[in-house]
């Protein structure tokens, strides 16, 4: 069976238009990690699982090894005091002087909490210490029903829709 699926592409193009809710008082920590391919595996499987992230599932432990090593990607774990909450990948683009959010995702338990706006913020705010001109990312009608929502809510804005198949095993 084949799934119609609207995928936005979204982009910030200056700090300046980052919109923070200054009333969240998230008591979650974000730190970027060294490279570590089981803990980018384990957040891709199960963030994704209910998401379809399917395309790295095949992947052998060389070939998460060989990505996490790329030295223009940064990965980011959000915690608790004592619980991992959630994860994103920053991967930078220095030639074209930009950050694609490349993942970005909560475990299940932690949605509905505030974490996700607070995390894209962070996630905005630390692609653009690298002096880029634009972060941005894609989700799909795939992803939680209000990833879009957030995305826009951060000062995000769509510059490209299109629609694809995908089929539904």
């Amino acid at each position: 069976m084949m799934i119609n699926v609207e995928r936005n592409f979204l982009e910030i193009r200056d700090v300046k238009n980052l919109k923070i809710n200054p009333t969240k008082k998230i008591k979650f920590l974000v730190k970027k990690i060294n490279p570590d391919f089981q803990l980018n595996k384990f957040f891709y499987k199960q963030v994704g699982k209910k998401h379809r992230w399917l395309d790295r599932l095949n992947w052998s432990d060389e070939k998460w090894i060989n990505y996490i090593s790329n030295k223009n990607l940064d990965t980011y774990i959000i915690s608790d005091s004592e619980n991992l909450v959630g994860f994103f990948e920053l991967l930078n683009n220095p030639h074209l002087s930009e950050t694609e959010i490349s993942y970005f995702g909560l475990l299940e338990e932690y949605i509905g909490r505030g974490i996700g706006g607070y995390a894209l913020s962070v996630a905005i705010r630390k692609s653009f210490e690298k002096d880029i001109k634009r972060v941005w990312l894609h989700t799909c009608t795939l992803d939680h029903p209000n990833a879009l929502k957030n995305y826009i809510a951060r000062g995000m804005t769509v510059f490209k829709k299109e629609n694809i198949n995908i089929i539904d095993n």
